[in-house]
């Protein structure tokens, strides 16, 4: 029998100092080794919010502590990622002596803990008390040479410090402000016209988490002669804006495909014949449905995508799984797509999703499958709104994922 373990008392025992903090950075417990490195009580500390109880040495002009850990864990938050810093000069109170700091070097790490939903609900402040490496020991005289080469080894140590913090930041900033970019180009190039007279269409659009994997998805819906409507999700191999205007082309040429040929399969075949002339556009997945309003049908095809299901309100289903083909690019020469069709009825609800909403790193593909068709089915009575906001909470991925995603969900 597994023996009960007692988390709080693990916690309490751990040899590294630790702070437990929520969202609102108010302090929710604190370890013993903190209260030993810091000085002060537990009771002192905890409810308290952090900068209150740990601000800024008012005698020092150049003290930073508060502004460079406040960015770290708001960077936490947003990224719900660790957040490693560099060693940091951050002088605290001394206990029971009022307005008195004492000089502390720390090398902190924070470290989110995440709700099931994937939100951070507490933030581990981790830190090791590096004083004695940088400052020269009082109890140990120094004179001449050796005082010397010891203050300009603390002096070194403080602006590589400085240095390195400074070439974080701007780094930091270049990404968020490419990300950014890639964001809004994302969302200007994935307006679709035709969907605004559909009611019974949901998409989402989620960025991936913490990084530039942005704009190599995208969803569509086209209005298409003789009651038929047209829609699609594709994924291009790459990230950033690079992937964005590769998505951008594609998704262009799709919607342009679609309209002028007959059927999904030649539309994939048009999109595989010119993505060979569009650097970064091979091996790109789609998949493309086009729906008979009129005779209650679904024509796809596949270029490698995950499979579309077609939800039943009573929460079976069928996977769209018989007109797969490699990849845009994925053969030497051309060779005609497949497609299939099959009957719908009114009240089901057509699913397309890039795999950013299923894929989880070092599971199986048919897991995640699995997983989303058990989500389908345990909603199926939910109309596309309400079903897309429950799919991506059931599937822990409402705050975004690693990757990417797409979804489209359209009511027959």
């Amino acid at each position: 029998m597994t023996p009960q373990i007692d988390y709080e008392a693990l916690f309490s025992a751990a040899p590294t100092p630790c702070l437990v903090l929520g969202p609102d950075l108010i302090i929710l417990d604190v370890n013993d080794a903190y209260l030993r490195v810091a000085g002060w009580s537990k009771q002192d500390l905890v409810g308290r919010y952090l900068f209150d109880a740990f601000p800024d040495n008012p005698a020092d002009p150049g003290a930073d502590g508060v502004r460079n850990l406040y960015g770290s864990l708001h960077r936490v938050l947003r990224s719900k990622e660790p957040d490693t810093m560099t060693v940091q000069k951050y002088d605290i109170p001394v206990a029971g002596q009022e307005g008195v700091f004492a000089e502390r070097w720390w090398s902190p790490v924070n470290i989110p803990v995440l709700a099931p939903d994937g939100q951070v609900v507490w933030i581990l402040h981790q830190v090791e008390d590096v004083t004695a490496f940088v400052v020269p020991h009082a109890g140990r005289p120094q004179v001449g040479r050796e005082a010397l080469s010891g203050r300009e080894a603390v002096g070194e140590l403080y602006a590589r410090a400085r240095e390195l913090q400074r070439l974080n930041e701007e780094l930091r900033e270049a990404h968020a402000r490419e990300r950014q970019v890639a964001v809004t180009l994302q969302e200007a190039m994935l307006h679709s016209p035709d969907l605004a007279r559909h009611q019974d269409v949901a998409v989402r659009y989620l960025p991936a988490v913490g990084s530039l994997n942005v704009c190599g998805d995208w969803y569509d819906v086209v209005d298409l002669p003789d009651g038929r409507i047209g829609v699609a999700v594709g994924d291009v191999v790459g990230h950033g804006l690079e992937a964005a205007a590769v998505m951008g082309m594609l998704r262009s040429a799709l919607s342009a495909a679609v309209r002028a040929v007959d059927g999904p399969a030649q539309a994939l075949e048009v999109l595989g014949l010119y993505a060979r002339s569009v650097e970064g556009a091979l091996v790109t997945t789609v998949a493309q449905a086009v729906i008979d309003t009129v005779n209650y049908r679904i024509t796809y095809s596949s270029a490698g995508h995950l499979p579309p299901v077609l939800l039943h309100p009573d929460g079976t289903y069928d996977l769209l799984n018989r007109a797969t083909d490699p990849p845009l690019g994925a053969r030497l020469e051309h060779v005609p797509r497949p497609e299939a069709d099959l009957p719908y009825t009114q009240g089901d609800i057509l699913v397309l999703y890039t795999d950013g909403l299923i894929e989880r790193r070092g599971e199986d593909i048919d897991t995640g499958l699995h997983r989303l068709t058990e989500a389908l089915a345990r909603h199926s009575r939910l109309g596309p709104e309400r079903l897309a906001d429950a799919l991506l909470a059931r599937l822990d991925v409402a705050g975004g994922a690693r990757d990417d995603i797409a979804l489209i969900l359209v009511r027959l």
